[in-house]
């Protein structure tokens, strides 16, 4: 079992930055594809971004393409979304999770086994 650990979250100007950060500790997350996920007030969670752990694919949802960039450090025990441009629309507890998932099933949220608590991402003025 692996406890993963988000932080960086915290209020931003529209148009700022944020990098956050997940940490693993109990096993890395080599073999494992990792996924970042995000769930707004009264909304459902949703699919933000994803990395393949055997060749680095990355994949994002079409409304953070261009301006989130997900990436891994090379001991495999953090993962980090860099966002960028953000808008108070990006508003969520964001949370990051990980798991044997297949590269077709890296978008859905029941595939990952293993969850972090979260971390609160405040865009407002």
């Amino acid at each position: 079992q692996v406890q993963l650990v988000e932080s960086g979250g915290r209020l931003v100007q529209p148009g700022g930055s944020l990098k956050l950060s997940c940490a693993a500790s109990g096993r890395t997350f080599r073999m494992h594809n990792m996924g970042w996920f995000r769930r707004a007030p009264e909304k459902e969670r949703e699919f933000v971004s994803a990395l393949t752990w055997h060749d680095g694919t990355t994949v994002y949802a079409d409304s953070v393409k261009g301006r989130f960039t997900v990436s891994r450090d090379g001991a495999g025990n953090t993962v980090y979304l860099q966002m960028n441009s953000l808008e108070p629309e990006n508003t969520a507890v964001y949370y990051c999770a990980s798991g044997l998932v297949s590269t077709v099933s890296v978008r859905a949220a029941r595939a990952y086994t293993d969850w972090g608590k979260g971390t609160q991402v405040t865009v407002s003025s």
